[in-house]
């Protein structure tokens, strides 16, 4: 991809693992069930984290010291060295790609021969800009507090934790030009798991049908913003993949007759807490989830790059046009 553009941060190489989630797919389906509803706060605690991370960024930024006399001048002068970079080089008003990268970006080359793999993680928490930074926490506002209310902290967080390194790792395969930073695998992982968590949990709710159609269309069209050029599409796909995974393991619902069974008279036959298919697709989504991240990270750390393995899948992060190219 052309290194004068942003969604990478402008004139740099940063790749802006934003998108722009539609907030339906927040939108619940129904399920009749009397499980524990869980207070949200860890997904509140992710979103102060993300903006203190990025008011801290844009103080070590510092672009009034660090970029005089460019091109442009920095933006919003006001905000001291806070203000952002030029919009040259960075249009989602943000830092610039040498702060990012400083502060924990994504860089392949130094994820595998600077032995800095604490990147897969850092890089998850940072973001290229303003804009970029929004559009990320309002995804999670609408896609983690509902998860979280039904499931509770600690599976939401292993999802979102997991699914980010999931899209890192895939993202390090496939991008090795360029620095990658943002949330956006993350979120992907979340969205996986509501559609896995519908899939598991099939047989107590409602309105299957049109909760199935409703999840997948947000699914392709978020997809499909991803191969506009320069925006992390593989981060996004790993971080989908690795959620709807997990889905199938960490989000298993009790059946109705179990949930119910304290209001059955005695001698009743008690129905089983989970589905033989429940559990199926668990061992199955176990052993892929352990056999894809064992593969992923010895391919990385080999320093392989996923496009010797696949010629087309260029295709998933970038599809040129007569309106732009993909570059490199």
């Amino acid at each position: 991809m052309a290194s004068g553009d942003l969604e990478r941060g402008g004139g740099s190489n940063v790749k802006n693992r934003g998108n722009s989630y539609n907030q339906s797919s927040s939108s619940s389906y129904y399920v009749e069930n009397n499980e524990k509803q869980w207070t949200s706060w860890l997904v509140p605690m992710f979103v102060v984290a993300n903006v203190s991370v990025f008011v801290v960024v844009m103080y070590v930024n510092n672009c009034p010291r660090n970029n005089q006399g460019v091109e442009g001048g920095c933006v919003a002068r006001f905000l001291g060295r806070l203000s952002f970079e030029p919009l040259k080089e960075n249009p989602l008003f943000g830092p610039s790609s040498n702060t990012l990268e400083k502060l924990g970006a994504l860089n392949w080359d130094k994820v595998v021969h600077g032995n800095q793999a604490w990147r897969l993680i850092t890089c998850i928490w940072l973001h290229a800009g303003v804009i970029h930074l929004l559009a990320n926490i309002l995804s999670l506002i609408f896609i983690g507090i509902r998860l979280e209310q039904q499931f509770g902290f600690i599976r939401v967080g292993l999802i979102y934790l997991l699914s980010g390194f999931g899209g890192s790792v895939l993202s390090s395969l496939f991008i090795q030009r360029s620095i990658s930073v943002g949330a956006s695998g993350a979120l992907f992982g979340l969205l996986g798991a509501m559609l896995s968590e519908l899939l598991t949990n099939w047989t107590i709710y409602t309105n299957k049908a049109a909760a199935l159609i409703t999840l997948m269309v947000i699914i392709v069209i978020n997809l499909a913003v991803g191969i506009l050029p320069h925006v992390d599409n593989f981060a996004h796909i790993g971080g989908f993949l690795t959620g709807f995974l997990l889905g199938f393991v960490l989000l298993l619902r009790p059946q109705f007759g179990w949930v119910g069974r304290k209001h059955l008279p005695a001698g009743a036959r008690v129905t089983s807490k989970h589905k033989a298919y429940q559990y199926l697709f668990l061992v199955i989504a176990m052993v892929l989830l352990i056999a894809g991240f064992t593969v992923g990270l010895v391919m990385l750390f080999r320093g392989e790059n996923g496009h010797d393995h696949c010629s087309w899948c260029h295709y998933l992060s970038c599809v040129p046009t007569s309106k732009w190219h993909c570059g490199n």
